[in-house]
């Protein structure tokens, strides 16, 4: 099941992850949230344990963050 996250204008956003390649040809993984649970730029993925949700206040756009 994936991670869901109600932002504060009441939105609900799935996590996704997809694997992406450089320029330099190292691959890294990208994370995003997407209103859909399923969604072909991405799969579903729980919330890393090592990464925190934060929320732009002006908007409710959502990201993701290490822990510091």
């Amino acid at each position: 099941m994936a991670y869901k996250h109600t932002n504060s204008k009441g939105t609900t956003y799935y996590l996704h992850k997809t694997d992406v390649t450089l320029r330099g040809g190292k691959t890294q993984t990208i994370y995003f949230f997407a209103k859909v649970e399923k969604n072909a730029k991405g799969t579903p993925t729980d919330l890393p344990e090592d990464r925190i949700v934060t929320e732009n206040p002006r908007n409710g756009f959502l990201t993701i963050k290490k822990k510091k």
